[in-house]
């Protein structure tokens, strides 16, 4: 997977998010272990997906994290190795 800056959308509670996701160079069999993620040009934190649940550096609502980690799988999806 080539590293590099992505963006994601999605909606939330009402409102619209657009923001963008730059994978770390640090890898777990070939996937980034966290994404550093901004949303709406404000930091959001560094997420990362252990056993299947994305947590958030920072204090955000968990519904949200997990949306952006969806999004972030759904990016990863699409990327052919």
């Amino acid at each position: 997977m080539a590293e590099k800056i992505f963006d994601i959308r999605f909606d939330y509670n009402g409102m619209h998010y657009n923001g963008w996701v730059n994978p770390s160079s640090k890898k777990q069999n070939g996937i980034p272990t966290s994404f550093h993620v901004v949303l709406n040009d404000i930091f959001f934190g560094n997420v990362s997906n252990g056993s299947g649940n994305w947590t958030n550096s920072e204090d955000r609502p968990e519904e949200l994290t997990r949306l952006v980690g969806v999004s972030i799988d759904e990016y990863l999806g699409t990327i052919k190795e």
